[in-house]
C-alpha cells in the first residue's frame, strides 16, 4: 500500500513538471525574471511628486519580490527601463509589470491638414518573441499589442473580484494548493448595458472570488485593473478564457486569460493587497505559463477593433426605437440644462450685474439638433442603411438571414455580406468554401470569384491551382478559423507551416520616419478630421490682446464616440482635463466649459460630436505658454487608454 501511494505521488509531482515542480522547500522548480516600475499609488486623484511616485514604485517591487522568492527557487528583479528582450531568454517565465522601452518608436504622419496619414503603434517586443509571460493590469495592451495579443484593452475598468471563473482551470488546481472562497454579490451595474450579448436573463446577483483586498471602487487612488475583449477570444487553439472580473463591460469581458505565450492577469494589485487564496493562484498562473514558453502566438489580433460575428447582437439590438429615442433624450437634457444657464446669465445681465467667464459664455449658447432616425441608423448601422434605411423591422432579419455571410475583416466594426460566400451557400467559417475555391481554379470556373475568396480567408500566396491543391490536402485536418485573427483560416502547428504568415502578402516599403519638430502655432489651431483610428481631434489658439487673454481649445470627436466630463466615484474613466504652465506675470482662470450630457445613472457626464472650453488668462509681461489638454475616449465597445495633446504659444 505504501508502494502504491508512494507511486502514485511521483506520478502527480511528474504531471506538474511542465508547469513548475514543487522541491523538498515547497518552491517551483522555475526562474522567474519579475519587470517591475509601475506603482501601487496612481494619480488619478492627486498628483503624485517625483518622491512619491518612486517610493510606491519600490514599494511594489518589493512585495512581488517576496511572494516571488517564497513561491519559487529562482526569482530575478528588474525595472522595466534595464529590460531588453534577450534578457528572458534565461528564464523560465517573465512576469511584466512596468513599461519596458520601445525596440521600434512609435510612427505617426500627417499631412499638411494635420490628418493622420500613417500611424504605426510602438513595439517593445519582437514579433518572434516567445518567452512565457505573465502580464498584470494594462501592461499586457503595452507588450503585446503591436505584435497582435489578444490580451488587448478593453476597459482599464477592472475592480477587485472575479466572476464566471473556470473552475476546473489548471491555475485554480496547483501546484501551490488553492481555495476558492465565493461570495453572492450584486451582478455589476454596467453589465446590464450589454445584455444583448448574454445569453438568457441577466442575473441580480453572481459569485464572486476575492482576488485583491482593495480596489479603485472603494480606494480612491488605487490601480486599475484591464480586462480584453471577449469576442473571438478562443477562436484559436492558441488561447483559452479563463476568468472574468468586476469591471464595466459584458460579464465575459477576459480579466484572466491566455493567448499564446502570454498569460494576462488583469487585476493590478500588487501581492501587497492580493489575498492569500490569489496569491496561490497567481504562483499557479505563473507555473502554468511556463509550459508554453518557446510556442509564441498562433493567431494575430493586429486589429483591435476587429468586428466578429457577436457583434451583430449589437447591431441587433440597436436598430430599434428604444435606443435611439435614449440618444435623442440625452441631447434633448443637455438642451435644457444649457436654456437653462442661458436664462441665467441673462437675468443676470439684465440687472446690470458682472457676468462670469462661464455665464457670459452661456449668453452664446445654442442647442444641439437631435439627430434624426435616419442619421442615428446611419451612424451605428453603417453599411446596413443603405440596403434597408428607416425600416427597422428589415434589420433583425437582415442579419440572422446573412450570418453565415458577413465579414468583417477590413475596418473597425464594419461588417458586409460577403456575396461570393452567399452565391456558393457556404459560410464562409467553413473551410468547405477553401475546397470549392480551388475546385473553381481546377476547372477554370468562377476563376475571379475563387481567387477573390483565397485571398479573403487565407494568407497564402500560391498562384498555381497545384500549389493551393496540395496545401489544402496537406493541412485541411488542421484549419481553424479564427475572427479575432483577421477573418483567415489559419493551420493549426507552428507558424512557420505555409498559410500562417501574417506578413506573406506585405509590400516592403521603408519610408523616412516624420519630422518631430513641434507644430506651429497655425498647425495647432487646425482642428481636421476624425476618424476611428483617431477618433479625437483637438485644436488650440490664443485669442485677445492686451492683459486679458483667452486660450480657445476645441475637440472635435468621432461618430459613436465621446469624452467625459464628470467622473462619478463609482466609475473608472479620465475626464478631460487642462493645464497650462505660463511665463511670469501670467495666471489663468478656471477653465469655463459648456453642458456635458448624463452618462449613466451614477452621475458621470459626457461631450459628443464638438466642444469647446476656455481658459482665461490674465497679466503682463512676454514668454512661451504651455497648455496640455487631457482625456479618454470611449464608444459603445471600448474604452482607448487616456490621451493628451500639447501646445505652445507666444505670449506677450
Amino acid at each position: 500500500m505504501k508502494n502504491l501511494i508512494f507511486a502514485l505521488c511521483c506520478f502527480l509531482l511528474a504531471g506538474c513538471s511542465s508547469s513548475g515542480r514543487l522541491n523538498a522547500d515547497g518552491k517551483a522548480d522555475l526562474k522567474v525574471l519579475y519587470v517591475g516600475g509601475n506603482a501601487d499609488t496612481q494619480s488619478y486623484t492627486r498628483k503624485l511628486s517625483p518622491e512619491e511616485h518612486e517610493a510606491s514604485v519600490q514599494d511594489r517591487i518589493a512585495a512581488f519580490e517576496e511572494l516571488l522568492r517564497e513561491r519559487f527557487d529562482s526569482v530575478a528583479v528588474v525595472r522595466g527601463k534595464e529590460y531588453t528582450p534577450e534578457m528572458s531568454d534565461h528564464y523560465d517565465v517573465t512576469v511584466f509589470d512596468g513599461r519596458v522601452p520601445a525596440i521600434r518608436p512609435q510612427i505617426m504622419e500627417r499631412n499638411d491638414k494635420g490628418e493622420i496619414t500613417r500611424y504605426v503603434r510602438a513595439q517593445l517586443l519582437p514579433e518572434d518573441f516567445s518567452a512565457a509571460a505573465v502580464t498584470i493590469g494594462s501592461v499586457g495592451e503595452d507588450v503585446g499589442r503591436a505584435i497582435g495579443s489578444k490580451n488587448d484593452w478593453y476597459c482599464l475598468c477592472l475592480d477587485a473580484q472575479a466572476h464566471h471563473l473556470v473552475e476546473d482551470h489548471p491555475i485554480f488546481q496547483g501546484p501551490f494548493e488553492t481555495t476558492l472562497t465565493f461570495e453572492t454579490c450584486p451582478t455589476p451595474e454596467d453589465a446590464f448595458h450589454y445584455d444583448y450579448y448574454y445569453d438568457g436573463e441577466m442575473p441580480d446577483s453572481l459569485p464572486m472570488w476575492r482576488v485583491q483586498t482593495k480596489g479603485y471602487k472603494t480606494d480612491p487612488g488605487f490601480p486599475i485593473g484591464m480586462v480584453s475583449r471577449p469576442w473571438g477570444y478562443t477562436d484559436s487553439p492558441d488561447a483559452e478564457y479563463i476568468s472574468s472580473g468586476v469591471c464595466a463591460k459584458t460579464l465575459d469581458a477576459v480579466a484572466i486569460g491566455r493567448h499564446g505565450n502570454f498569460l494576462t492577469w488583469g487585476f493590478a494589485a500588487s501581492p501587497a493587497y492580493m489575498t492569500d487564496e490569489a496569491k496561490a493562484v497567481f504562483a499557479n498562473a505563473i507555473c502554468y505559463i511556463a509550459q508554453f514558453k518557446g510556442k509564441g502566438m498562433l493567431a494575430r489580433k493586429f486589429n483591435d477593433r476587429i468586428a466578429t460575428r457577436e457583434y451583430l447582437k449589437e447591431l441587433i439590438d440597436l436598430a430599434r426605437i428604444e435606443p435611439y429615442e435614449e440618444r435623442v433624450g440625452w441631447t434633448e437634457e443637455s438642451n435644457r440644462e444649457g436654456l437653462k444657464k442661458q436664462a441665467e446669465a441673462r437675468a443676470k445681465k439684465a440687472r446690470g450685474e458682472k457676468l462670469s467667464e462661464e455665464e457670459s459664455y452661456y449668453l452664446k449658447f445654442k442647442p444641439q439638433r437631435p439627430m434624426t432616425l435616419a442619421e442615428y441608423l446611419k451612424r451605428y448601422q453603417k453599411e446596413a442603411y443603405a440596403i434597408l434605411g428607416e425600416d427597422l423591422a428589415a434589420y433583425p432579419a437582415y442579419y440572422n438571414e446573412n450570418r453565415d455571410y458577413f465579414y468583417g475583416g477590413e475596418g473597425m466594426y464594419s461588417m458586409v455580406v460577403d456575396e461570393d460566400c452567399k452565391a456558393w451557400g457556404i459560410p464562409n467559417n467553413d473551410k468547405r468554401l477553401l475546397d470549392k475555391a480551388i475546385a473553381c481554379l481546377e476547372k477554370g470556373e468562377e476563376t475571379d470569384r475563387a481567387r477573390r475568396v483565397l485571398e479573403r480567408y487565407t494568407l497564402c500566396t500560391f498562384t498555381e491551382p497545384a500549389e493551393w491543391r496540395k496545401w489544402y490536402d496537406t493541412y485541411g485536418d488542421k484549419l481553424f478559423f479564427t475572427e479575432a485573427g483577421g477573418w483567415y483560416f489559419l493551420v493549426d502547428g507552428p507558424a512557420t507551416l505555409p498559410g500562417n504568415d501574417y506578413h506573406a502578402r506585405e509590400k516592403l516599403t521603408v519610408e523616412a520616419t516624420t519630422d518631430e519638430a513641434a507644430a506651429t502655432e497655425k498647425q495647432q489651431a487646425q482642428l481636421g478630421a476624425t476618424s476611428q483610428a483617431e477618433p479625437v481631434r483637438a485644436a488650440a489658439r490664443l485669442t485677445g490682446t492686451g492683459e486679458e487673454r483667452k486660450i480657445e481649445i476645441r475637440m472635435r470627436i468621432h461618430p459613436g464616440f465621446h469624452i467625459y466630463r464628470e467622473v462619478a466615484a463609482s466609475d473608472s474613466y479620465v475626464p478631460v482635463s487642462v493645464e497650462t504652465s505660463l511665463p511670469a506675470g501670467w495666471s489663468a482662470g478656471e477653465l469655463i466649459a459648456p453642458a456635458p450630457r448624463k452618462f449613466g445613472t451614477a452621475g458621470t457626464t459626457v461631450y459628443e460630436n464638438e466642444v469647446t472650453f476656455f481658459v482665461p488668462l490674465k497679466g503682463s509681461g512676454s514668454g512661451t505658454a504651455t497648455c496640455t489638454v487631457k482625456w479618454q475616449c470611449c464608444d459603445d465597445h471600448v474604452c482607448m487608454p487616456p490621451q493628451s495633446r500639447e501646445f505652445t504659444f507666444r505670449i506677450g
